[in-house]
């Protein structure tokens, strides 16, 4: 018999993660209901701020595709055995928490659960690995899953509905866990507050810890922004100096005295963009502009905001990081004014490009 080559079929995995890959998730524009149940109040602000993008790998793409084609399967299931369940898949129910605060609910249950068929419901479907799987037996939601009980406990708040079902799939052997959870009023308001409070910070929040090697920081996807570089790669109008997020929802612009603007404007950004001092590693100046900011590293000042032969866009602050305070870079920027600075190799040397 003819050795089959395994190689083939390695090219064809990496082919069709690398296809996953190639398209970026959209930001989520609204503050998750279960992002709230996060541990760190700077993870929180920072994915509010679309400070950092995720890179995540094809292979979780196809994961994450699996457990959401798993919500018609469970719903199914459910409904097999008389539960009376509404809105679910692409009529969910959506929860306005007031503000930026906000998600989607994955079923309403009106009754029928065994041993509470009288009682309404929240629905929330989950699936999980092997291990995690394991310890939500063991411990419950509220002790293994924090974020996914905060996420139901919001709810809860919000749709006025005292009692939520948990319903977890076993990705290994689909074996299935479910649990219902009580309304908590204190805990709901708790989370709610602290939404409120993230949302319309104009200023990055404490971490959990400040120390680098810290078990909950080291495997955060904004560890770099946080720990090392501090410098962010995204320039959208969240991660601008100018813009400011209010208690009702709206996103304003100080430059262009915009009152509210669009999510997808907010994705394209402008090239008045300034980056807001957090996400920085330098020193920040005072500026004669108020469209300007002036950052110093090692006594050398350099200006960011609209781009001419004095001042760095954030995109080239961004692309260049430190290398912006070297006489060569500054040099580049007052001979070509009109040209955008990026690095063109990997030693990090910068040069003029149109």
């Amino acid at each position: 018999m003819t050795k089959i080559d395994l190689e083939p079929i390695d090219r064809v995995t990496a082919a069709i993660d690398a296809h996953h890959e190639k398209f970026a998730d959209s930001p989520r524009s609204h503050l998750g209901a279960s992002i709230l149940g996060h541990h760190c109040d700077r993870w929180i602000w920072l994915s509010f701020r679309w400070a950092f993008r995720e890179k995540i790998p094809g292979r979780l793409k196809r994961l994450f595709r699996r457990g959401h084609h798993e919500e018609d399967i469970i719903t199914a299931d459910l409904k097999a055995i008389g539960i009376d369940l509404r809105c679910t898949g692409r009529d969910q129910v959506r929860v306005d928490l007031g503000g930026h605060l906000g998600g989607s609910v994955d079923g309403i249950i009106e009754g029928g659960v065994p041993g509470a068929e009288n009682t309404r419901h929240i629905a929330e479907y989950k699936t999980h690995g092997l291990k995690p799987f394991e310890d939500l037996v063991k411990k419950g939601v509220y002790e293994s899953k924090p974020m996914h009980y905060a996420q139901m406990q919001l709810y809860m708040l919000g749709t006025k509905i005292k009692r939520a079902l948990y319903v977890a799939v076993c990705k290994n052997d689909d074996r299935m866990y479910t649990e219902r959870v009580k309304y908590d009023e204190e805990a709901a308001q708790q989370l709610l507050d602290r939404g409120k409070r993230l949302s319309t910070a104009d200023r990055m929040p404490d971490p959990i810890s400040t120390d680098p090697s810290w078990y909950q920081c080291k495997m955060c996807p904004a560890y770099d922004l946080c720990h090392e570089t501090k410098l962010t790669k995204e320039v959208n109008c969240r991660t601008c100096a100018h813009v400011t997020a209010h208690e009702d929802g709206r996103w304003s612009c100080a430059r262009w005295g915009a009152d509210n603007i669009l999510t997808e404007h907010q994705v394209q950004g402008c090239e008045a963009h300034v980056l807001h001092p957090d996400l920085v590693p330098w020193e920040r100046r005072d500026s004669n502009s108020p469209y300007e900011a002036v950052y110093a590293k090692d006594g050398v000042e350099i200006r960011n905001g609209e781009g001419d032969a004095h001042v760095f866009t954030s995109k080239e602050l961004v692309e260049l990081g430190d290398a912006c305070f070297t006489d060569l870079v500054r040099e580049a920027r007052r001979v070509f004014p009109d040209a955008k600075l990026e690095v063109k190799d990997v030693k990090g040397l910068p040069a003029e490009s149109n």
